[in-house]
């Protein structure tokens, strides 16, 4: 393949090498200069950051210290600028504000969109939600770098999904991976046919058998893994080994709880330097677990590979697209105190995320835990109501019993 997004994607080892050593120390500087770093980067000199070594020698930055960090007079926590300075400003579950811009692929997207093979003949249809969250606008602007049109869908309404697409003639799609295949059996029953040739996903896992349900329908499904804070941090090519990290950031693969570099191919916790001027975050932990590929993609981008989204460093899980957290967990035990535990198991019917909720308690109605389940939790699911003291006793809150082979 050669149709590359731009020269970045190629270069050799030595002018990346060469481009970090200055891009590093000014990223740094950059971040000095804020006030939410004013401890943990006091009396670093930044202009000795020049490479990967030098910044494993740095702390690792965590979610839950920008929002402890983030207050009434400091929004975005000192780790960026004014709210104001910025076209959009996000909230996600915590919550936890994110600042945003629209113009110039702030979150670069773009990258994977054009690997995913969408451009200016290209209508998406971009079904992540553009409420409070960024995903949304994230991905319009990824399409809007690559020239294409775009239907701001968001979430559900799958029938008028379904419409739109087939009067306008919809080509691409956007969202969570199995959110697509919810309109394809709408349009199925609808007896409607629909035009999506590409799909571009995140925010889920991309189970292979659901990848080749597109395939026999003629769409090429390619994911990205992006997040909130960080824009794309890496993306599918069409030879589909691995993960290629995005060129506006620098991707570690630490053990838990240390930050200390882990060698290839060894599971750890990814930990992501931005590039981003406005938003500088250093060695900022993701809690998600991969492991970098050996070698170089065979469609010739240069970049470090990984392996993909192996699960979570902590017991954070994203169930239909949304992270649910120990702490919610903790929060729905706590407001019943009739309840000892409850486990939240993350599982899969057919092609479909679903929820179970294990509440002990003593003889009590599923149904009367229902409302404070999606109260807790944002998403509804199965109650099932078991004995006290029969929850396994080993401090897990939230199992994944998904397959990602």
């Amino acid at each position: 393949m050669t149709d590359f997004y731009d020269d970045l994607e190629t270069r050799s080892a030595d002018q990346r090498a060469a481009d970090l050593a200055g891009d590093l120390p000014a990223q740094v500087a950059r971040a000095q200069g804020l006030s939410g770093y004013s401890a943990s980067l006091s009396g670093i000199d930044a202009g000795a950051v020049t490479d990967r070594a030098a910044l494993a020698t740095l702390p690792v930055l965590r979610k839950s210290t920008l929002t402890e960090a983030q207050t009434p007079t400091a929004p975005l926590g000192g780790f960026a600028g004014s709210v104001t300075g910025f076209s959009h400003v996000f909230q996600s579950p915590g919550p936890i504000y994110e600042p945003g811009g629209i113009d110039g692929d702030w979150f670069r997207l773009g990258r994977f969109l054009h690997a995913a093979g969408i451009g200016a003949q290209d209508l998406v249809q971009n079904c992540f939600g553009y409420h409070l969250t960024p995903a949304g606008i994230m991905f319009e602007s990824g399409a809007r770098a690559v020239g294409a049109t775009v239907l701001p869908a968001g979430t559900g309404q799958t029938e008028l999904q379904v419409q739109a697409a087939a009067h306008l003639g919809s080509t691409a799609y956007a969202g969570t991976p199995d959110y697509l295949k919810v309109i394809l059996d709408k349009a199925d029953e609808m007896g409607v046919a629909l035009g999506f040739s590409k799909a571009a996903v995140s925010g889920g896992a991309l189970f292979p058998s659901l990848r080749q349900a597109y395939a026999d329908r003629g769409i090429s499904c390619l994911q990205s893994y992006a997040t909130a804070d960080l824009g794309n941090i890496a993306y599918e090519s069409p030879a589909m080994e691995g993960l290629i990290v995005d060129e506006g950031v620098i991707v570690e693969i630490v053990r838990p709880g240390t930050g200390d570099p882990l060698p290839e191919g060894e599971v750890g916790e990814v930990v992501v330097t931005s590039l981003n001027p406005d938003y500088p975050l250093i060695r900022f932990a993701t809690g998600d677990l991969s492991a970098v590929l050996p070698g170089q993609s065979p469609c010739g981008r240069s970049n470090l590979r990984i392996k993909g989204w192996m699960g979570r460093a902590d017991q954070t899980t994203k169930i239909k697209g949304m992270f649910v957290r120990p702490e919610q967990v903790a929060a729905l035990v706590a407001a019943h105190p009739e309840v000892t535990r409850a486990r939240v198991v993350a599982g899969r019917d057919g092609e479909m995320d679903t929820l179970l909720v294990r509440i002990e308690s003593p003889g009590a109605d599923a149904e009367a835990y229902g409302a404070s389940v999606a109260s807790h939790l944002k998403l509804k699911g199965r109650i099932e109501i078991v004995a006290p003291g029969s929850l396994p006793n080993d401090g897990l809150v939230i199992e994944d019993t998904r397959s990602y082979d």
